[in-house]
This record gives C-alpha cells, sequence and structure tokens, in this order.
C-alpha cells in the first residue's frame, strides 16, 4: 500500500482534521505499542500499520 492510500484511508474514517492527530497521539498495542507515526518511522509496511489501525478501532472489514 501507498502511503498516500494509508493517508486517504486514515482521512475517510477519521475525517481529514483528526486523521493526523490519531496517528500522533494513539498507541495501540497492535502496533507494538506504537503510534502510527511511530510505527511508519520505524519502518513498519503502510498496510501492516492500516491492518493495526483496522484491528484497535473496529474498522469493517470491506474497508480494509
Amino acid at each position: 500500500m501507498r502511503l498516500t492510500i494509508f493517508w486517504e484511508r486514515m482521512a475517510e474514517h477519521f475525517g481529514a482534521a483528526y486523521a493526523d492527530s490519531f496517528a500522533r497521539d494513539h498507541v495501540m498495542a497492535e502496533l507494538g505499542g506504537r503510534t502510527v507515526h511511530e510505527a511508519l518511522a520505524a519502518g513498519w509496511e503502510t498496510k501492516d500499520v492500516w491492518r493495526g489501525v483496522c484491528a484497535a478501532v473496529g474498522i469493517p472489514a470491506e474497508k480494509r
């Protein structure tokens, strides 16, 4: 998954204004105790980060 697609999906789910805030502030067990930004900076694949977000907040399978 391209990074641009990842951020589009984040904005679709959380709204453009909240997506970045969520990505900076919300620590998720699904990302190894990291935020989205931390996971991406640590080299996680965007598809794996997206799957972690989906699992953490209950995004329906058809949106994954």
